[in-house]
């Protein structure tokens, strides 16, 4: 097989061979065909291209009786547009027709869950779960569209607050709500402040409601809780097999720049766990007093609650899960395979397993982002085994994954077609695969899989080697020291964001225009929504006032003069200027009147 280096422009366009480089060292890995869309998939299975790109781009996905494919869109702005419809009309196997339809515009359309259950579409975004009446033959519903669930909280930001939606076999709905949190800080992402004991946050988040089958205008208080600690599940399905349900939790982040002192960067790239659950009615996971170590096998307390990576305290008391991941995966489907029949689908290999979706870290640096792949966990005893297998991989197109700018794809919704085939949906293009099994289906086993097993030696699936995997080995951290730890988790090493998240400030109008500003930002925090570049972001900047004056003009200066930007820097003399100014409109008004009484 021809080897080459990587073109991004020629991995676009699909039209040529794909080589995927490994930066750091120089070393190309085999090439792979533009066959299969780029993927790595067990012998026996291709991959088609349904789409390469949508309008909105892709999250969750659903496939209709007659293969018509309904998908959330990831963004949708100034019109009530948030579901994708695609048809294939002339049997090549690509969507020829594709028209956008449904959601509401003037709340943030961020996609969340899209399922087909008992006849209708069900869709959602952060703060809804809407549904449209199918008809069969129609693509676009004529059906109204009801709201079956509204978010009613007050959301000072929104994070952590994806809806996926699932159903039992009684037709019940749960839906999570989780917690904007790392582990219920009073003052959220400050360094070394404490937990607040007990979590107020546990009363209406930070776990899994129930509500009665085939409702609308639902809040939360007509439903019921059916599980607590659990800080953000966004893989959300139901196991007919063992008829119960199953969730995958995001573990928390920022060990390193909240708790340097407890934790090396290392520890804060691979720690906590992603956790997967089988979740029984009353189950409690332990947020936010603990997490688990899946190094170690164990929960253990967050340090917001007096631990230090090896203490245990009350945290033996929670549910462990299936299986601790490596952290900052993010696991963002779930799906029970169902597709194994006698003669189609895919081999009894996959029959009731679970395909989980990683659409990849954002903050491991100083080491490579992970994620970025299809997994699966065969079944056992009508469960899950505790192992797990790569099903599906190439996405990121790049070895090793230093921003998450540099993946070319990023897998997100996963969905069974009527034909068993899988499809898969990915958020930065809106690209849509639909995998079958072309193999012999009884000869499928340990040697088809053996490749795959391969590819865990990725550095986007392994655990990083703690010296040599060090991006920073031997050279000044990226964005000097400050930038590197309390920036980059977000913003990214190279300055570009995330583009879901997280804004870049690589041409940014609020890190570019006046500085006041932007110092006022860095001591006061900032909470969405606000619009970068003609993106919107709706997320939560923290305060970092606990910086000296010195620390932030040098991290201002920085984020000024890289990255492409070419403003000029920031003075201590500055930042003391505007601290001393929002100090002054901090405190009560007769103070200050009393002050200058006194002068």
């Amino acid at each position: 097989m021809r080897t080459h280096l990587y073109r991004k422009g020629l991995l676009l366009s699909l039209i040529a061979t794909v080589g995927f480089v490994q930066r750091e060292s120089g070393h190309v890995l085999p090439a792979r065909k533009a066959e299969n869309g780029g993927l790595f998939l067990p012998d026996g299975f291709e991959a088609t291209v349904v789409v390469d790109s949508l309008p909105g781009r892709a999250r969750h996905l659903a496939v209709n009786d007659n293969g018509d494919i309904y998908v959330k869109a990831r963004f949708a702005r100034d019109k009530d547009e948030s579901v994708i419809a695609l048809r294939d009309t002339n049997g090549d196997g690509r969507a020829d027709v594709i028209k956008q339809f449904g959601g509401l515009a003037r709340e943030r359309a961020y996609g969340t869950a899209m399922r087909i259950h008992d006849g209708y579409l069900y869709f959602s975004s952060e703060l809804y779960v809407y549904r449209y009446k199918l008809t069969p033959g129609e693509l676009v519903p004529s059906s109204p569209m009801e709201i079956v669930l509204t978010d009613d909280h007050k959301h000072g930001m929104h994070e952590h607050i994806a809806k996926p939606i699932t159903f039992d076999q009684q037709g019940n709905l749960y839906v999570p709500f989780g917690a904007a949190s790392n582990a219920c800080q009073e003052v959220n992402r400050i360094p070394g402040m404490r937990g607040i004991d007990p979590c107020p946050m546990l009363k209406d988040h930070g776990g899994i409601w129930r509500f009665p089958a085939n409702k609308t205008g639902l809040t939360q208080k007509d439903g019921v809780r059916y599980a607590t600690g659990l800080r953000s599940v966004v893989g959300l399905d139901w196991n007919p097999a063992d008829n119960s349900l199953y969730a995958l939790q995001h573990g928390r982040d920022d060990l390193l720049m909240l708790w340097a002192d407890r934790f090396s960067p290392w520890q804060s790239a691979v720690l906590p766990a992603e956790e997967l659950f089988k979740v029984k009615s009353g189950m409690n996971g332990g947020w936010p007093y603990c997490y688990y170590d899946q190094l170690q096998g164990k929960k253990l307390l967050n340090p917001e609650y007096g631990g230090n990576g090896k203490n245990v305290g009350r945290c033996g008391q929670y549910e462990k899960p299936l299986i601790g991941f490596a952290a900052h995966l993010a696991p963002n489907d779930l799906l029970f395979y169902q597709g194994v029949t006698a003669t189609n689908g895919f081999p009894d290999h996959y029959k009731n397993g679970a395909f989980i979706a990683f659409h990849g870290s954002t903050n491991r640096a100083p080491y490579p982002q992970a994620g970025y792949f299809i997994g699966f966990v065969p079944a056992k005893n009508n469960g899950l085994s505790s192992g797990w297998e790569v099903f599906a991989d190439g996405f990121a197109g790049i070895d090793p994954i230093v921003n998450v700018s540099d993946a070319v794809y990023r897998p997100m919704g996963l969905t069974m077609g009527p034909d068993g085939s899988l499809y898969i949906a990915e958020t930065e293009k809106g690209k849509i695969w639909k995998v079958t099994y072309k193999g012999n289906r009884q000869a499928f086993g340990a040697e088809q899989l053996a490749r795959m097993e391969a590819r865990k030696q990725q550095s986007n699936i392994r655990d990083p080697d703690e010296i040599a995997d060090n991006l920073d080995r031997g050279k000044p951290i990226a964005g000097g020291k400050i930038y590197g730890i309390y920036c980059s988790a977000c913003h990214q090493r190279n300055g570009m964001g995330d583009s879901q998240r997280f804004p870049p400030l690589a041409g940014s109008e609020w890190v570019l225009g006046d500085k006041a500003k932007l110092i006022g930002v860095l001591l006061k925090g900032l909470e969405g929504p606000i619009e970068v570049k003609g993106q919107s972001y709706n997320n939560v900047m923290p305060a970092h006032n606990f910086l000296s004056d010195t620390d932030l003009a040098e991290v201002l200066t920085h984020i000024r003069t890289n990255f492409g930007n070419t403003g000029d820097g920031v003075t201590a003399a500055e930042v003391s200027t505007v601290r001393t100014s929002l100090l002054s409109l901090n405190k009560p008004a007769d103070t200050r009147v009393n002050r200058s009484k006194r002068k």
